[in-house]
């Protein structure tokens, strides 16, 4: 069965899946298009993050993120925390503690692996997402297409790139990344307009703090401070706003084969700004994943 669409419990918490309803060519266009806006956002702002890792460490600069894109749309939004229900609460509590895991994971991996590969790997969890959402249909063909592109972008021709640690990290981040998908359409059909996205960011800035003011010990100061203003915007304020809105407007099978993108951008993230090569394998791998997001995205239309 695929998950074409969502309805909403009487708390507007619970979610069903709903077979043969198809999302509009308008909705689903929209949806592709904040996707490539926040895929994008997401690889350039990892890619210029290095100068605040090394200012702060990767708990820390995590940490300062999500505190002041927290704080930011909490200033826009103004969510109304008294009013929400119990489910709602624990539906934020869910998606801010996976937000938080995520974040910490993904940028300890980019520390240690190449963007490209630490994105490749990561990509495992909206990839692994598709596969449950499609089911054992035809449609697999394109997972399997991104994952043989994935396996290209992991190898520099010579051998795998990276280390154990930055391997196991960005597993935990692909981990987190597929549980954000599957908890960011809950959430997102459970508040009105970005509240939702509000509150899970006000509880991971909080499940985050221990972690960022160990890392840094509070020594601060006001251009560190203002570089990561700039980059929380970039990663993660503004993808996953994006990303919140685009899952209300397409299922969440076709919003994880979308992502398939993902290590392409890294790659070219990486090669532009931090000078990582690429490979003519790693160039097929990044032709692959777009041929089987471009592929998974026009099937989803058309059913």
């Amino acid at each position: 069965m695929d998950i074409k669409n969502i309805e909403t419990g009487t708390d507007g918490a619970a979610l069903i899946a709903q077979p043969g309803v198809s999302p509009t060519s308008g909705g689903l266009a929209a949806g592709v298009a904040m996707c490539l806006m926040s895929m994008s956002s997401i690889q350039f702002g990892a890619a210029l993050s290095s100068s605040a890792i090394a200012t702060y460490g990767v708990a820390g600069a995590t940490w300062l993120r999500l505190a002041f894109a927290a704080i930011i749309l909490a200033v826009v939004v103004r969510p109304s925390v008294l009013r929400y229900s119990g489910a709602q609460w624990r539906a934020t509590l869910l998606l801010g503690t996976t937000t938080a895991a995520m974040t910490l994971c993904f940028f300890a991996a980019i520390q240690r692996l190449p963007l490209g590969l630490a994105i490749a790997i990561d990509f495992l969890g909206p990839l692994s997402v598709a596969v449950f959402g499609y089911g054992l249909t035809w449609r697999l063909a394109w997972p399997l297409i991104a994952a043989a592109g994935i396996l290209f972008l992991a190898h520099d021709g010579e051998g795998w790139v990276g280390n154990l640690p930055g391997v196991l990290f960005a597993l935990g981040s692909a981990v987190g990344w597929a549980v954000y998908i599957l908890l960011t359409k809950k959430v997102g059909a459970a508040f009105k307009g970005l509240e939702g996205l509000s509150m899970s960011l006000l509880v991971a800035g909080l499940v985050a703090t221990p972690f960022g003011l160990a890392e840094t010990g509070g020594a601060f100061t006001l251009k560190g401070l203002a570089e990561v203003l700039g980059l929380a915007i970039l990663v993660p304020l503004l993808p996953y706003a994006l990303e919140m809105v685009a899952l209300r407007r397409m299922p969440s099978a076709s919003f994880g084969i979308l992502m398939s993108l993902e290590p392409a951008l890294g790659a070219l993230a990486g090669f532009l700004i931090l000078a990582q090569p690429m490979t003519a394998l790693q160039m097929l791998g990044t032709a692959l994943v777009v041929a089987a997001s471009a592929g998974a995205t026009a099937s989803a239309a058309k059913t």
